[in-house]
């Protein structure tokens, strides 16, 4: 009998990676999933310590797991375990705490794999898969922790990872989304040396993703404004079926006084203009972004300049922030702390600007044909059929629920990516109908 394994991620999509490997490595040694209800030998938990909820989230995993895994043996990698190992290895049946995510191979060849993975071939159940192809930070954002639990720059070789997309892509896998702790900075650890002719950044290796075969879209996850580059868009802009026309670049404020604050790289002007160049080029892109509420010294003067600039660019997607004081970062010490009430008051006022500028990001896209990565589809139990049969995810990153009637049915099943006749938005997502082509 195979011994049993349980995952838990929080946080990024770097982490969400992360866990993958180290899954697929475990199961090269005979671990695998244990089923809802099936305890486990093995538990491995996959921190986050952006925020303090993280931090308190990742303890109450850890109890829970212990709590219903009492003879498992529990792993912590991750950022929180990072930041503090000495909590993290007094929490119940935790006997390994990673500190350094470089350190994944040598974890498991002390659990007997020999054959250590240079990627993953697989993603759990989800339709899409993640890559890593970035780790680390540079940056000192004063609000910021993890270029403390993440500070070295590595970028993946190129190779490396075109063989990562192609076995996932013949696994059937139809998006891709390229991640990394600081995206935007791929390949900046290798072209310090070297002239400028010579380099390797993002934008070279999205051409050359796009290039291998098969059936599959290409995301980019998270991205810094000066990181837009007009290499990128023109890669974008000749390749819309290859290559989603989104990008999720971080905003944080739309006050320069709190970006500068916050030691952001830039002022709310470059990134507006980013933003601008970003709609020039591509047709109709989803443009989402992070904001973060109440940082220290926002004024209601700060806050509606981000409410400004949210309406200026249109965003169809914001996650929003209340500041979390990290302790041993700049802004947790800083003066003109923002109550917690007027801090969760703004957040809701921004929500619900966000809401209004999704609903008109949804109407211009009305009428419009869309390609939907299906990852739901509903069994027809009583053979008259639901009006609505799958559900998906467009390339603008937006949810699409299918209705019939449909063109050919026989392509709804889920991982295929199919065109979509949008006519209506609904309940927040937008309604359509497959096509044939």
């Amino acid at each position: 009998m195979s011994a049993k394994l349980k995952t838990v991620t929080l946080g990024c999509k770097v982490n969400q990676y992360e866990t993958e490997f180290v899954r697929e490595g475990l199961a090269r040694v005979g671990y695998a999933d244990a089923a809802p209800g099936e305890l486990a030998d093995l538990c491995i938990v996959n921190t986050c310590t952006v925020t303090n909820e993280g931090d308190s989230k990742s303890r109450q995993v850890i109890r829970r797991l212990a709590r219903d895994n009492p003879h498992s043996r529990i792993v912590v990698m991750g950022c929180y375990a990072t930041r503090a190992p000495e909590d993290v290895e007094k929490l119940p049946n935790v006997v390994e705490v990673v500190t350094d995510k470089r350190e994944l191979p040598d974890l498991l060849a002390r659990f007997g794999v020999i054959d250590i993975p240079t990627g993953i071939s697989r993603f759990g159940n989800r339709r899409r898969a993640y890559v890593k192809v970035q780790d680390g930070c540079l940056l000192r954002c004063s609000y910021c922790v993890i270029p403390q639990v993440r500070p070295q720059m590595t970028s993946r070789p190129v190779a490396e990872i075109l063989a990562e997309v192609r076995r996932l892509v013949n696994n059937g896998y139809r998006e891709i989304v390229l991640t990394g702790v600081h995206l935007g900075h791929y390949g900046v650890d290798w072209n310090a040396n070297k002239p400028k002719s010579e380099w390797t950044r993002l934008a070279d290796l999205v051409r050359l993703i796009i290039e291998c075969a098969g059936e599959f879209r290409v995301r980019l996850s998270s991205i810094e404004a000066t990181e837009v580059t007009r290499e990128l868009l023109e890669i974008m802009a000749d390749n819309p079926h290859r290559v989603c026309p989104h990008l999720h670049i971080c905003m944080q404020s739309g006050s320069d006084a709190v970006l500068r604050r916050m030691k952001r790289r830039w002022g709310v002007k470059r990134f507006l203009d980013r933003c601008r160049l970003a709609k020039e080029m591509l047709d109709t892109p989803a443009l989402t972004t992070d904001a973060i509420v109440g940082f220290p010294g926002e004024t209601p003067a700060d806050f509606a300049a981000t409410c400004d600039v949210a309406r200026e660019v249109g965003f169809s997607k914001m996650h929003i922030f209340p500041f979390s004081a990290r302790r041993g970062t700049p802004a947790a010490s800083m003066d003109g702390r923002v109550p917690k009430s007027v801090a969760s008051q703004r957040r809701e006022q921004l929500q619900e600007l966000e809401a209004g500028l999704r609903s008109d990001y949804f109407d211009s896209l009305v009428g419009r044909r869309l390609e939907v990565l299906v990852e739901e589809t509903l069994v027809d139990e009583e053979g008259a059929g639901p009006p609505m049969i799958a559900k998906g995810t467009a390339c603008r990153y937006v949810p699409v629920q299918m209705v019939r009637p449909a063109a050919d049915e026989s392509r709804i099943a889920d991982g295929n990516l199919l065109g979509v006749n949008i006519l209506r938005q609904s309940d927040g997502c937008l309604v359509g109908s497959a096509t044939r082509e």
